[in-house]
C-alpha cells in the first residue's frame, strides 16, 4: 500500500511567507479553466517566496469559471488538443530548462507538467495539484522529488488510479509524497471556484514552499 502524509489542521492557517534560501525556477501550468486570476495569484505567491516562475497561457487568453465549463471549452472545434498543449508548454519551458526546472501544474496542467518532468533529465522536481497522467513503461528518473496534492475523494483522481500511479512513479525512480485533503474539492486551491477550501489551500502552500526549499 502506498503511503500518505497529512498535516494536522491548524486554527490559524495564514502564515508569513519568507524568502527561500535557495530559489528555484518553476514552470506553472494552468488547468482546463485557463490562466485565471487564481493561477496568476499562485505564481505571485511563489515569486514572493523568492522563486522564478513562468506561467504560460496555453489557451490564448480564454478562461472558464468552472471545471465543467473548461472541459466544454476544450471540446470546442478549433481548441488545442493535448499534443498542441504539450507543444506550447515545451516551448514555454525550453528557454529556462538549462537551469534545472521544477515543473508544476493544476489538474490538466499537472498531467502536462508530469509529462515534461519525466522527459527532462535536468528536472529538479515535480509538484502536482489535483492532476496526474499515464506514465510511460520506459520512464526512468534519478530520484526525482515529486509531490502530489489532491482532495479526498477526487472524482478526477480516484483511489485505484492513484494507487497504481504512485507505484508506477516509484518504479520509475521518483521520490513521491502524496498529500490528501479530506472533503476538499478538485481545484480546492482556486479561490474563485466553488471547489475552494481555504484551510486545505493554505496547508498545501505551506507544504509546497517547504518542499521547494529542499531542492
Amino acid at each position: 500500500m502506498w503511503s500518505t502524509r497529512l498535516q494536522e489542521p491548524h486554527q490559524g492557517f495564514f502564515v508569513k511567507e519568507v524568502t527561500s534560501v535557495a530559489p528555484v525556477s518553476l514552470v506553472l501550468l494552468h488547468s482546463v479553466c485557463g490562466l485565471t486570476p487564481d493561477v496568476r495569484a499562485a505564481a505571485e505567491r511563489l515569486r514572493a517566496a523568492g522563486h522564478e516562475v513562468v506561467a504560460p497561457d496555453l489557451f490564448d487568453g480564454r478562461t472558464a469559471a468552472s471545471v465543467e465549463e473548461g472541459m466544454r471549452m476544450r471540446e470546442e472545434e478549433g481548441s488545442p488538443d493535448r499534443d498542441e498543449l504539450l507543444r506550447r508548454a515545451v516551448a514555454a519551458a525550453a528557454p529556462h530548462s538549462g537551469k534545472g526546472l521544477v515543473y508544476a501544474g493544476f489538474s490538466m496542467g499537472g498531467s502536462i507538467a508530469q509529462t515534461l518532468a519525466l522527459a527532462d533529465d535536468k528536472a529538479r522536481g515535480l509538484v502536482l495539484f489535483s492532476g496526474t497522467s499515464d506514465i510511460p513503461e520506459d520512464a526512468a528518473v534519478d530520484d526525482l522529488p515529486v509531490q502530489l496534492h489532491v482532495g479526498d475523494p477526487d472524482a478526477f483522481e480516484p483511489h485505484d488510479w492513484l494507487t497504481a500511479w504512485y507505484l508506477r512513479m516509484q518504479q520509475a525512480g521518483a521520490e513521491v509524497e502524496v498529500h490528501r485533503y479530506p472533503a476538499a474539492g478538485h481545484l480546492y486551491t482556486h479561490a474563485e471556484l466553488e471547489d475552494y477550501d481555504e484551510e486545505a489551500a493554505e496547508r498545501t502552500w505551506r507544504t509546497v514552499l517547504g518542499f521547494l526549499e529542499t531542492l
